[in-house]
């Protein structure tokens, strides 16, 4: 037996995200990209390859694409699968996580879509009232 006898064992505290040394912190601060909730939300949908990602997506480079999906990957969100075809044909799906993540971003994306006119109205009058 380790540890002193005398000494109850350390009591594990609740993950929380206001937690600087909680790892809870990392995950929120990887799906807060804009660049992965926009991915995970379009694998929602199902697999899809690299160039049907950048289409969905509109504006993001082929660099900002592979950099996210490789960190989607690592972090178990995104499966990569390889044909190993010729020409090479790879395609990207949610793994069961990720999935759990999209329906909690597919909410987020809803509000964005339903009070984007609230918030670009807000921004607007935040500007003349500071040039006033």
């Amino acid at each position: 037996m380790s540890g002193n006898p005398n000494c109850p064992p350390p009591i594990k505290s609740t993950p929380s995200v206001f937690d600087p040394t909680c790892s809870s912190r990392h995950a929120l601060e990887l799906v807060a990209s804009k660049w992965a909730m926009l991915i995970i939300s379009a694998l929602e949908a199902g697999p899809m390859r690299n160039a049907a990602l950048m289409r969905r997506l509109g504006d993001v480079s082929q660099k900002m694409l592979t950099q996210t999906l490789k960190e989607l990957e690592r972090n178990g969100l995104v499966i990569r699968e390889d044909k190993g075809t010729v020409p090479p044909h790879v395609e990207y799906r949610l793994s069961e996580v990720g999935r759990s993540l999209s329906e909690a971003l597919i909410v987020l994306d809803r509000w964005a879509e339903t009070h984007f006119g609230e918030l670009d109205a807000a921004r607007e009058r935040y500007v003349e009232e500071k040039n006033r």
